[in-house]
């Protein structure tokens, strides 16, 4: 086969072994594709202290995938600051980093390092990934532009991946909505334990929600909710980068990841619908998650392909937005209806099913399996043949 752009939406982790798996394929390159709006613990600890950025998070994990564990480069990435982690303790690590020889983390370790010393009392480091500063040091540095930091960071670590932020850097809150109209307030409430009540919209806001908005929404009518959380609805752009990748990609993949925080929010990216509908890619995948997620719950593999139908703006699939369908066998991933896989196709897409999972990590992907079965896709082989 000669050279196979591939254009995937991911997030932090979901997708890393098969992001992996491409990047050892002779003759493809990869884009990956991921939004900002994970808020966890220290992530959004570190949004609160400087209230323009996006989270760095996914992003940082997917710096990794070219690294091995004994890199320092992946050791940076990783590492966490113990709790009581001053600014001055901060900077003894930093030219610590700098006798590694990674002397571009350290400049942007330094930025944040100035940062805390000129204004006290701004951020605890405690449990901050060493790898998210380095971030928040470029996104100083660079003017506050979240994009041009991601650019910079893939430099310093030498990343062989075009990664890529889905929007133009604006910052937004990601929020779900309950069917029965209770509100999950960030995205670290949409990824954790949750009631079997599905998710039935996901907004991006201009601003976190307080605990008086919250107090506010609660016990209101799911449509009267849904109405209230649009009308605070951030104005987000799409990344030309992002837009350009999906232009030039043989092969768009969607996921495998988190559906209601790493997925379908990019997709509500203004643009993107229409490039994947005008991109030359011969093949537009959609991967069924392998292992469960909270925020999945009363949702088949087959809803989930709708979800991202609709959420791409072609409920119908006249668009061929979704191509073909990858999922395994006899995963603890969402259901397939069995009709589904009997005729082998959902929603005008052909249904691929195929042993994926990853027997040493249950609930993970086989990389270089499912790697080949996705350009098997491209190639049309038998196995893309097989329903």
């Amino acid at each position: 086969m000669s050279r196979v752009s591939v254009a995937l939406f991911g997030g932090g982790r979901g997708g890393a072994s098969i992001a992996r798996a491409l990047l050892r394929t002779p003759g493809t390159s990869l884009s990956l594709l991921v939004n900002g709006y994970d808020n966890g613990l220290s992530t959004g600890a570190l949004r609160r202290w400087l209230p323009g950025m996006l989270g760095p998070s996914d992003f940082r994990k997917n710096l990794l995938l070219h690294l091995d564990p004994g890199d320092p480069r992946h050791t940076l990435l990783e590492r966490r600051l113990p709790s009581g982690t001053t600014p001055a303790a901060l900077d003894e690590l930093t030219d610590a980093v700098a006798a590694t020889g990674l002397a571009g983390a350290a400049r942007e370790l330094r930025v944040v390092a100035e940062r805390l010393a000129a204004r006290p009392g701004g951020l605890d480091l405690a449990d901050c990934a060493l790898g998210n500063l380095v971030f928040a040091g470029a996104y100083l540095r660079l003017g506050e532009d979240f994009n041009a930091a991601v650019r910079a960071c893939a430099r310093t670590f030498g990343s062989p991946v075009r990664l890529l932020n889905v929007t133009g850097g604006e910052n937004a809150y990601l929020v779900a909505l309950k069917q029965d109209g209770r509100v999950l307030a960030d995205e670290a409430d949409i990824v954790a334990p949750q009631d079997a009540g599905t998710i039935t919209g996901l907004f991006l806001l201009r601003e976190p929600l307080t605990a008086a908005d919250r107090a506010a929404l609660a016990g209101r009518p799911a449509g009267r909710v849904r109405e209230l959380l649009a009308r605070r609805s951030a104005d987000v752009t799409p990344n030309p980068e992002a837009l350009r990748a999906l232009a030039e990609a043989d092969l768009v993949v969607y996921g495998p990841g988190t559906p209601h925080s790493s997925l379908l929010p990019s997709y509500l990216t203004p643009g993107l619908a229409e490039a994947v509908s005008e991109s030359r890619a011969a093949a537009r995948v959609f991967v069924v998650n392998v292992g469960g997620d909270h925020d999945v719950q009363g949702l088949t593999a087959t809803d989930l392909v709708d979800r991202t139908l609709a959420y791409l703006g072609d409920p119908g699939n006249e668009r061929a937005t979704i191509t073909h369908v990858l999922s395994g066998r006899g995963a603890a991933g969402p259901a397939v209806p069995a009709c589904v896989l009997d005729r082998g196709s959902w929603a005008g897409a052909r249904w691929i099913s195929a042993d994926l999972e990853d027997p040493a990590r249950p609930g993970a992907h086989r990389g270089p399996r499912t790697a080949e079965a996705l350009l098997a896709v491209l190639g049309e082989t038998p196995l893309a043949r097989a329903g």
